[in-house]
């Protein structure tokens, strides 16, 4: 099932997006699935007529994870971390499908990252891994942009992966999901940059989920991010950056100054 979080006219809601592509509709639900479930109201509309928002807003936090792509951490000239290698992001930092993103004029390095998000279904603390999917409630693409030359010269990662814009989400939540050998793409003005698939990450998402958990409690709406394949790249005004996940979709957001 595809969630969308989606405007019509003033007020955001959240749908069902059904239908191929090209030809989807998106069926609104009543209220936050995160906490009511899916009840459709029987209104519908067509795709093309709503604009679509980031599928959710993080209520509590984004939990980030570092070089878990060993190509990744080899092309930035980093060991491979002994563990999960975590850090935040505030809830400041999403932005939904085609929103620009907004480079800060502290930095002359944003760099892009494709990644697999998963989006947490209900409050939890210390997930056995065997019970890691009761607790998951999908999955979106996500961009993890960073600013390379802050990352550099700052002791904590916090402007560096937290700047305003600097985590675009979409375009929906996919809620069924075999995440162990996917596609993770990005491509920059259309130009192919990153290729890899989820078989390649060091720690797999049952791994990833368990692992915060252990440190955080974990709210409905909550992000992990599970690392970016190698083919991190800069992004400079004008450009646009296109996350793709196989069993997803697309994700595009243009770059401003």
């Amino acid at each position: 099932m595809r969630i969308a979080r989606f405007v019509v006219d003033s007020d955001p809601a959240f749908g069902v997006v059904e239908g191929e592509e090209g030809q989807e509709e998106i069926a609104v639900m009543a209220g936050d699935p995160f906490y009511s479930g899916v009840q459709l109201t029987g209104v519908r509309h067509q795709l093309a007529d709503v604009r679509l928002l980031a599928p959710v807003i993080p209520r509590s936090k984004i939990v980030g994870i570092g070089r878990n792509y060993a190509e990744h951490a080899k092309e930035l000239g980093n060991e491979v971390p002994p563990a999960p290698l975590m850090f935040f992001k505030p809830n400041t930092s999403v932005i939904g499908p085609g929103d620009p993103i907004a480079l800060p004029a502290f930095s002359d390095e944003i760099s892009f990252e494709s990644e697999l998000a998963v989006v947490i279904g209900r409050i939890c603390k210390d997930v056995p891994l065997d019970r890691v999917d009761e607790v998951v409630f999908g999955y979106t693409c996500a961009n993890d942009l960073t600013a390379r030359d802050a990352q550099k010269t700052d002791n904590q990662w916090a402007r560096a992966k937290g700047f305003d814009t600097s985590c675009p989400v979409g375009p929906w939540i996919e809620t069924e999901l075999d995440t162990e050998n996917l596609r993770v793409s990005g491509r920059l003005d259309g130009e192919l940059k990153q290729d890899g698939s989820t078989s390649q990450m060091i720690w797999g998402v049952r791994e990833l989920v368990s692992y915060v958990s252990q440190a955080f409690t974990l709210l409905p709406g909550d992000l992990i991010l599970t690392g970016t394949p190698a083919g991190v790249g800069l992004i400079s005004e004008g450009q646009t950056y296109e996350v793709e996940i196989e069993g997803i979709g697309r994700l595009s957001n243009p770059a401003r100054r």
